[in-house]
């Protein structure tokens, strides 16, 4: 994914307290960093030369868009947005937000709002009919964060199918 210059969220934004922008091939530590503060019990990320391979499908994988919020040479937030091409709603396509995350130590500063809402920025520009996430968050703090982004709980209900699930 290319970095985009100009002035404002959707292209990428130069303000005071960082910039947002499309993922790198040098952003992987950084984002493996933000990875693991969002799931630090989870299983181990692929070893190399693997975990480099994955990293460069994903950002060259065509809508699959991964942005990053960079403050002082350090990634603070990203999340994922995967536009979905689609035969439904006049041909328009939905796009999923997956892995949103701020670093614990730049929480309550508006980094993850400021990612979330380039990504919806992003969705929009492209033609989405609607953006969707699933968190498994039960906290109230996390759910008023998705509703002040824009998003609305209980208006369809979600479904989550694991590995052996149906058996």
């Amino acid at each position: 994914m290319e970095m985009r210059q100009g002035g404002d969220e959707r292209t990428g934004s130069a303000m005071l307290d960082g910039i947002v922008r499309g993922a790198l091939a040098g952003d992987l530590p950084g984002v493996l960093e933000l990875y693991r503060d969002l799931h630090p019990q989870d299983a181990p990320f692929p070893p190399e030369p693997e975990l480099s391979a994955l990293w460069k499908r994903m950002i060259e994988q065509p809508g699959h868009h991964l942005f990053v919020l960079e403050r002082d040479a350090a990634l603070v937030a990203c999340c994922s947005l995967i536009v979905i091409p689609n035969l439904t709603r006049g041909g328009r396509p939905y796009a999923l937000l997956e892995n949103v995350v701020t670093h614990r130590e730049h929480r309550r500063r508006g980094f993850g709002a400021r990612v979330v809402r380039h990504a919806l920025a992003e969705a929009w520009e492209a033609g989405c009919y609607k953006v969707m996430l699933m968190t498994g968050s039960q906290r109230p703090e996390v759910h008023r964060f998705y509703e002040a982004c824009g998003f609305r709980a209980g208006e369809k209900t979600g479904f989550l199918a694991r590995p052996g699930a149906g058996r």
